[in-house]
């Protein structure tokens, strides 16, 4: 396996409002990877941190969102296969994540 993917995501609005926008986005999230035709494991909060796993193209995709006062750390970690993913999966959790924790 890969070094893990992690990008860390800075935010303005708190730790609990960060969690709480994530919590509220993983419907659609589970919802997205299902249309990719992609599966998703239910995702699991200890503390202010969210595990989680994804199936794709045979290959299992785990990774973590730790939530914190200013910022979400999101660490993904793609096997070797996937690899060529990562600059196009970067993009997107920063885009994406950005977007949901803008004040």
């Amino acid at each position: 396996m890969a070094k893990p993917l992690v990008v860390v995501i800075p935010h303005q609005i708190g730790r609990a409002e960060a969690r709480r926008r994530i919590d509220a986005r993983l419907g659609q999230g589970r919802d997205l990877v299902q249309k990719a035709g992609l599966t998703m494991q239910d995702p699991v909060w200890d503390g202010d941190t969210l595990a989680f796993v994804v199936g794709a193209l045979g290959q299992t995709v785990s990774g973590i969102i730790a939530v914190e006062d200013e910022a979400a750390r999101v660490e993904v970690r793609l096997p070797l296969l996937l690899g060529v993913f990562s600059g196009k999966v970067r993009e997107v959790i920063a885009e994406k994540g950005g977007e949901l924790l803008a004040a």
